[in-house]
Formats: C-alpha cells, sequence, structure tokens
C-alpha cells in the first residue's frame, strides 16, 4: 500500500490562541506523518529541550472511560502531577506507536520514583474499535503504566480544539483499512497549574523525552 499523509490545519478559537505557531501532522492507516509542525515562538532559555509554548493551556475537561471499563476524569484524576497528553489510535502504523513506544523507552530510563510522578495519557480518536481492551493490550506493549482512555469522541474533540488539536472523524476505506486524521503532537503539563507549557512535535527524538522526564518528574519550571 503507497504511504499517505494528511496535513490538519488548526481551526477555531484554539487555532488564534496559538498565533500560528503550529502546522499539525497527521496519520492515517496507510501512511505517514506529514510535513513537519513548525514553531515560530518558544523561550530560549528553557532548561526543557521540547517547545515551551508561548501560550499556556488549560488541561481539558474531559471525562472518557479508562483501560479498566471504569469511569476517569481527566482533570481530576491527573491534578498536581505531571502529565504527557497524546491523541491518537491504536490502529494507526506509523506516528502513534512511534510517539507512544519513544515515550515508553524515555519512561523506562527513570527511576521508580521518578515514573510514579509521571502520568502519561494516551485519548483515542477512535472510540468504536479502541474498547479499553484493546487500548490495554496495544499500551502494555509500551508501558504497562500508561492511562488509556476511550469514549464519546465529541467529548474528545472538543478538548484536542481547546488545546489546539484538530481531530476528524475516523473514515473507512475502500479496503477495509480506517484513517483518523489528528494533530500529532504531545502537551506536558506542569504539577504547578496544570497547564501545558511544553510540546513535542511528531518526529521528536527518543533523546529529547529522556532528557526532559526527569525535569517534568520534579515538576522543573519550563
Amino acid at each position: 500500500m503507497p504511504r499517505t499523509a494528511r496535513t490538519a490545519r488548526l481551526a477555531g478559537a484554539a487555532a488564534v490562541a496559538l498565533a500560528a505557531a503550529l502546522t499539525l501532522t497527521a496519520c492515517g492507516s496507510g501512511g505517514g506523518s506529514g510535513s513537519p509542525a513548525k514553531v515560530t515562538q518558544q523561550k530560549a532559555d528553557s532548561p526543557y529541550d521540547g517547545t515551551v509554548l508561548s501560550k499556556h493551556f488549560d488541561k481539558p475537561e474531559l471525562q472518557l472511560t479508562d483501560t479498566s471499563g471504569q469511569p476517569f476524569d481527566l482533570r481530576q484524576k491527573t491534578k498536581g502531577r505531571s502529565t504527557l497528553l497524546f491523541f491518537g489510535y491504536t490502529s494507526c502504523p506509523d506516528v502513534c506507536p512511534t510517539t507512544m513506544g519513544d515515550i515508553g523507552v524515555a519512561m523506562k530510563k527513570l527511576s521508580p520514583e521518578e515514573r510514579q510522578k509521571v502520568d502519561v495519557v494516551f485519548v483515542s480518536t477512535d472510540p468504536q474499535r479502541d474498547t479499553p481492551q484493546v487500548l490495554r493490550t496495544w499500551l502494555d506493549s509500551m508501558g504497562g503504566d500508561f492511562i488509556g482512555l476511550t469514549g464519546d469522541l465529541a467529548k474528545v474533540k472538543a478538548a484536542a480544539k481547546s488545546l489546539g488539536i484538530m481531530i476528524e472523524d475516523p473514515v473507512v476505506n475502500a479496503d477495509g483499512t480506517v484513517t483518523s486524521t489528528h494533530g500529532a503532537q504531545v502537551l506536558a503539563f506542569l504539577p504547578s497549574d496544570d497547564k501545558a507549557h511544553v510540546l513535542y512535535l511528531s518526529g521528536t527524538e527518543e533523546k529529547t523525552y529522556e532528557h526532559d522526564l526527569p525535569l517534568l518528574a520534579k515538576g522543573v519550571a519550563a
């Protein structure tokens, strides 16, 4: 199957808030990521290797179902904790497993005490297929303590939009594969204010996460 790529554009109020700082990439069931996202504003003296946002986004209000089948309130459950948040889907052939795999490798290099201070949350953009069991099986190959959330796609899209991330409804292709177009960046929320301060673009290398995760575990200001 030929590799395909789609580039998602920011929309609505979230796009204005980001002030055209990003060009989002997306992944589909038949292809790779789009053009690398471009950042026009970032803090030069930050200790983080990731991109520090000039605008800090609130952690979205989002109530979904976790991989144990229980209700999960994102704000409540991760309050006061360093949190990495990524939107994607388990049948994605490229960006999603690569991103989560890199985070998983970096997390394994933290001490047990440090790992306990960082939540990694994966929110499905294809909830019809990403059941709690499917999510758990997929996430376990990368991080057994990763949090997987699935549920109402309208809620997922609204939460993502509040962060400047576009998500489109999944499309079933003629060959039965599924394409779920979504922004492919990871946002890091700091425990001091539960706001997103650091951005990791599609294609971020594992060594960047390896450098930044200990800082996130300590809640170091961006």
